[in-house]
């Protein structure tokens, strides 16, 4: 199996319990369906560090967060990290589900984060800036 963030260093990366708890139930949830989009999301969660949501920094990336990230080619793209039932390309409301969304969890400005597109294609984005959700993070 390939992980979407398996390009991305080993370090640990920090999430809230309130994120944890869902994101990990979300991908257990997927498991039989999607197996190794769940399994790309386990290994995220596994390899966190777990905080207190009302502690978490404001530069760490997390659901709901709007993420300004520069791709290799330098052009800024303003997306905003979803659960699946609110993502809408359209809006750049972005899946955690999806190989993007899972490697960008987590992540802190200045961070350079990768992942293998679905196709096959190694893709890469350093975090610029982050807007945290004022109101806590969408339900799943």
């Amino acid at each position: 199996m390939q992980h979407a963030t398996g390009l991305r260093p080993s370090s640990r990366i920090l999430i809230s319990d309130t994120d944890h708890d869902r994101l990990t139930g979300l991908a257990r949830a997927l498991l039989d369906r999607t197996p190794e989009t769940a399994e790309e999301l386990l290994f995220e969660m596994d390899r966190a560090t777990v905080t207190a949501a009302a502690v978490m920094p404001v530069d760490v990336v997390r659901m709901g967060s709007t993420v300004t990230v520069r791709g290799e080619g330098g052009d800024t793209q303003r997306i905003m990290l979803v659960y699946p039932g609110e993502a809408d390309i359209a809006e750049n409301r972005i899946s955690i589900l999806t190989p993007m969304g899972t490697a960008l969890i987590g992540a802190t400005i200045g961070q350079a984060v990768r992942w293998s597109s679905r196709g096959g294609r190694e893709l890469s984005v350093t975090v610029e800036a982050v807007d945290t959700p004022a109101c806590g993070p969408q339900r799943p």
